[in-house]
This record gives C-alpha cells, sequence and structure tokens, in this order.
C-alpha cells in the first residue's frame, strides 16, 4: 500500500513541480543571469533530497584533479556560520559543515570554501586562491546562478530519478527534465555484480531525460579497514554502527559481509550535530552487558564531528572507528576519466 501514499500529495507536487519549470525556464532563456566564470567550474549534484552519495564522488575529482591547483566549494550545510569562509587551521567542523570539514582534512592541496551564494565564492576564490585552475562545485544542481562548465548529475541506483515524483509526492527537488542540464550522469551505489544488460537498461530509462549523446557512468563504493579516531588497534567481530547520514543501508550490507556482528545501529539523522551527551550516552551504553567489549563503527563524515568542538576528549577513550569510502567504477572508468581530464585541458590556458 505504501507505494500509492504519494498519490495524496500530488496535487502538491504538482505547484512545486510548476514552479521549479517555470525557474529553470527563466535561467535557460535568460531572463535570470546564469554566471560563467574563465576557468573549469565542475558541478556535483543531484535532483533528489540526499543520500546519492555526492561526497565520495568529489572526493573522487579532488583525487583525479590532483595535478591542478583545485579549490572546492560548497555551501556549508547546517553550519554554524554565515557568508564566505576559506577553510585555514582554524577552522572546525561546525564552522565549515561536516562535508566540507573532510575535505579540508583529507586533501591539504586542495583550497576549501564554503559560502551560500556561489557567484560570490568563486569571485572570492579567484582572488584569495593564488592560481586557481579547476572549481569544485559540491551539491549545485539546483544554484542556477552559477553555470558550471561541466555539470555532472549523480542518481541513486536504489531509487533513480527517472522512478521519484516531485516534493512532497517524493523526493526531488525538481522535475525529472532538470536531467537535460547534465553533461553525465553517473548511477551510483550499484551492486558491484551488476551486469552489462543491466546497465544499459538503466542507461536507456535515463537517457529518456537527458539530451542526446550524454553518457551514463555507473559506480560502486569500495570500503577499507577500519581507521581508530578512539581507543583500540583494532575492532572485534561485534560492533555498534553510529551513523548521522541519510542511508546506512549499504554500509550496514558491507559490514554484514565481512562477518560483523551488528548488535545495535545508532542512526541519527544526515548532518546531525553531535553533542557530549550522545557521546556520553554511547559510553553508558558501552558499559552494559549485552555491549561489553564492542567497538563503534561509523563513516569519515560522522568521525570529523566526532574529533570537533571539543568532543575529541571524550571519543579517544571510546572504541571508535571510521570505515573509508571510496568510489570504484563499474565499467568505462577510464572514460569518465578522460571526459573530466579532457573538459579542463581544453578550457585552461596553453
Amino acid at each position: 500500500m505504501h507505494k500509492y501514499l504519494h498519490i495524496p500529495l500530488w496535487p502538491f507536487a504538482q505547484l512545486y513541480g510548476g514552479i521549479m519549470r517555470l525557474r529553470n525556464l527563466a535561467y535557460d532563456k535568460g531572463v535570470r543571469p546564469s554566471r560563467r566564470f574563465g576557468l573549469p567550474v565542475i558541478a556535483v549534484g543531484n535532483l533528489t533530497v540526499g543520500g546519492t552519495g555526492k561526497t565520495p564522488h568529489v572526493e573522487y575529482l579532488l583525487r583525479l584533479l590532483h595535478q591542478y591547483k583545485v579549490a572546492t566549494l560548497s555551501r556549508g550545510y547546517k553550519r554554524k556560520s554565515k557568508g564566505f569562509i576559506l577553510a585555514d587551521d582554524t577552522v572546525t567542523a561546525s564552522i565549515l559543515g561536516d562535508e566540507p570539514f573532510q575535505y579540508h582534512l583529507d586533501f591539504k592541496g586542495v583550497a576549501v570554501a564554503v559560502c551560500e551564494d556561489r557567484v560570490k565564492g568563486v569571485e572570492q576564490l579567484q582572488q584569495q586562491v593564488p592560481e586557481l585552475q579547476v572549481v569544485v562545485l559540491d551539491d549545485a544542481m539546483q544554484h542556477r546562478p552559477v553555470a558550471p562548465s561541466l555539470n555532472l548529475l549523480i542518481t541513486d541506483f536504489n531509487r533513480p530519478f527517472y522512478r521519484d515524483h516531485v516534493l512532497p509526492a517524493g523526493r526531488l527537488r525538481e522535475p525529472r527534465t532538470g536531467a537535460k542540464r547534465a553533461d553525465a550522469v553517473i548511477v551510483s551505489k550499484c551492486p558491484a555484480e551488476l551486469g552489462q544488460r543491466e546497465r544499459e537498461e538503466i542507461a536507456q530509462q535515463v537517457t529518456q531525460y537527458t539530451t542526446a549523446g550524454t553518457p551514463v557512468f555507473f559506480s560502486t563504493f569500495t570500503y577499507g579497514a577500519p581507521v581508530a579516531v578512539g581507543s583500540g588497534a583494532k575492532p572485534g567481530q561485534k560492533v555498534l554502527l553510529l551513523t548521522g547520514i541519510a542511508n546506512a543501508e549499504p554500509l550496514k550490507k558491507y559490514l554484514s559481509g565481512q562477518g560483523y556482528t551488528l548488535l545495535r545501529h545508532i542512526a541519527y539523522p544526515d548532518h546531525h550535530p553531535y553533542t557530549s551527551k550522545d557521546l556520553q550516552d554511547l559510553e553508558e551504553l558501552l558499559q552494559q552487558e549485552d555491549y561489553r567489549g564492542a567497538a563503534v563503527l561509523t563513516t569519515r563524515k560522522d568521525a570529523v564531528k566526532l574529533t570537533d568542538d571539543g568532543l575529541e576528549a571524550i571519543t579517544r577513550q571510546l572504541p571508535i572507528f571510521f570505515v573509508p569510502i571510496e568510489v570504484q567504477f563499474l565499467a568505462d572508468g577510464d572514460m569518465f576519466d578522460k571526459l573530466v581530464l579532457g573538459h579542463v585541458k581544453q578550457l585552461l590556458p596553453a
């Protein structure tokens, strides 16, 4: 029955979808200005609300573009600050937002900035970052005031945009026709064993909404050995999972496949701001008989917050580990790399 729950919300979805169509039309026709910049600006985004795996794909791009002077610009969702901020040694996750702070920690050669106004943000980066060559915009599909030079659309294999509905009947931020702005589509979170025939069927569905010739790529997540952010050398088989992300199911499936016994999943909402009370509750839970000796596994995104804002002293006393995650393309990964690198090379002065 749940598949019919969107029906009562359909009139509201039609209204919202109509507003978004008019907004997009205004930008497409030049009624509302959309700024282009004189350097490669690569936008990574989606049509849905959260959970498609943008962050690992941004990280993939940052590794791919390591030979260039790169900056990444985000809105800084749920940060406790406003305006343009360029990360330095004094920033915290609460100032930048959890994902930008993660980029700042893990990519030392990358300039990391946040700004609600992406046009102003790119302008400030050009002024403050010497010899800047490439800007990667995080979660910018709907930020139409900036016209990216390359637009990468990510859609979740488990809930592709072509099967979804506009808010509030579904999770789409705009109608499916927004996919026409994509220069390439990445179907994320695919099963590693996804075959060529299935990929072709999905690509056929996707390309109904894109412009002719738009390539479709397929990616999956690979996980690394847990990394300690608290006490202990490595986790045992009994674990608790602690997350504040949109969709933890792929990670849970991976941990199960690795033979871990998942005693409990403590699931907070996406971008949850951890507090000392959260960690104290966790500490008390680990002292209970059923959880004694268990380790706590979390994501890199959560780990940067658990060691921020005065929480590090508590975290270091607990057996907490994060599970590294990276993007891997199922096929044609070299073609994707060539697409991005060729685009950047074409726009940069010789």
